[in-house]
C-alpha cells in the first residue's frame, strides 16, 4: 500500500511540475503574441507565474516530505 502511495505521490510531482512547466511556455507565448494586452496591467506579465509557482513549490515540498515518511516507513 506504502508503495502505490509512493508512486502516485512520484506522478502527482511530476504533473504539477509539468502544467506549470507548460503555462509557463503558454504564457510567455501568449506575451510575445499580444504584448499590448500586457501593457495595460499594472503588474507585469509573469506575476501570475510568480503566484503559481510559490503554490506548485509548497505542494511539492509537501508532497517529498510525505515521500520522506512513507519511505521511512518501508525501510526501517
Amino acid at each position: 500500500m506504502l508503495r502505490k502511495l509512493n508512486c502516485f505521490l512520484n506522478i502527482v510531482i511530476g504533473s504539477f511540475i509539468g502544467v506549470f512547466i507548460g503555462f509557463g511556455i503558454y504564457k510567455f507565448w501568449h506575451f510575445k503574441i499580444y504584448p499590448n494586452l500586457y501593457a495595460m496591467q499594472s503588474a507585469p506579465w509573469y506575476t501570475e507565474l510568480l503566484l503559481d509557482g510559490v503554490l506548485v513549490t509548497v505542494f511539492v515540498i509537501v508532497c517529498i516530505t510525505l515521500k520522506l515518511i512513507i519511505l521511512r516507513k518501508l525501510n526501517p
